[in-house]
């Protein structure tokens, strides 16, 4: 049976678990007992343990929310309504809001948080790439940063959200965007500017070296550094 079987018969094991016990070893020993999966394959499929179970729930999601993305008419939306949409289609598609929670509390812990921050920003990658986004310069980065920083602030609102519909949580979400296309906006202008145009193409023309990355399937917060000849 494939690894990916395998993971997701864990995974679907486990989430019952994880509201009383977190994304723990002893989540991970219930659901390994319960879906009759011996302790040698868990350790193959999930090597490093619980922490690889819940990076293993937030793909999951993303890979649902890509689909409802690829399904959505995109086209009859302005620009920002569709980033708005894709972050809340993302929280929509999650069962249990305590699944998102436990998760948050693991990716808090120092030796965890790397692990947190590539997953947001691997979200933010393909919230951006399902809109279409052809950067493929600095402002590939830019625009990854921005919405990892949009999704996780959105996602601490979205777990204290007691209101109908969570529709405090979308007037948050609208804020945020809101400001961001503000920045956009700026950086527009500045470009514009004859005297950022030269500071770009003297002082800060290392800029133009980042290049996004061309192996998609990297994990974390991939790059590449296009050496000057």
């Amino acid at each position: 049976m494939p690894d990916t079987d395998v993971k997701t018969r864990l995974l679907e094991a486990a989430k019952p678990h994880v509201p009383f016990d977190g994304w723990s070893e002893t989540t991970l020993r219930l659901a390994a007992a319960e879906a009759g999966i011996d302790r040698a394959m868990v350790d193959a499929v999930c090597p490093r343990g619980a922490v690889d179970l819940a990076l293993a729930f937030h793909e999951a999601g993303d890979a649902a929310m890509v689909d409802a993305l690829q399904a959505a008419d995109l086209g009859a939306m302005r620009f920002r309504d569709r980033v708005g949409f894709a972050v809340r289609t993302r929280l929509d598609l999650v069962e249990d809001r305590e699944l998102v929670r436990r998760g948050m509390t693991l990716f808090a812990l120092p030796q965890h948080a790397p692990d947190g921050t590539g997953a947001l920003w691997r979200t933010a990658d393909r919230i951006w790439t399902a809109l279409g986004d052809t950067s493929r310069d600095i402002n590939w980065y830019t625009k990854r940063a921005t919405l990892s920083g949009v999704y996780g602030a959105t996602v601490l609102y979205w777990l204290g959200d007691q209101s109908e519909g969570q529709a405090r949580t979308w007037e948050f979400l609208d804020r945020r965007i809101d400001d961001v296309m503000q920045i956009e906006k700026v950086k527009a202008k500045a470009r514009e500017n004859r005297l950022v145009s030269g500071l770009m193409a003297g002082p800060l023309g290392f800029l133009g070296r980042f290049k996004a990355p061309g192996d998609r399937q990297q994990a974390g917060m991939p790059g590449r550094w296009r050496t000057p000849n």
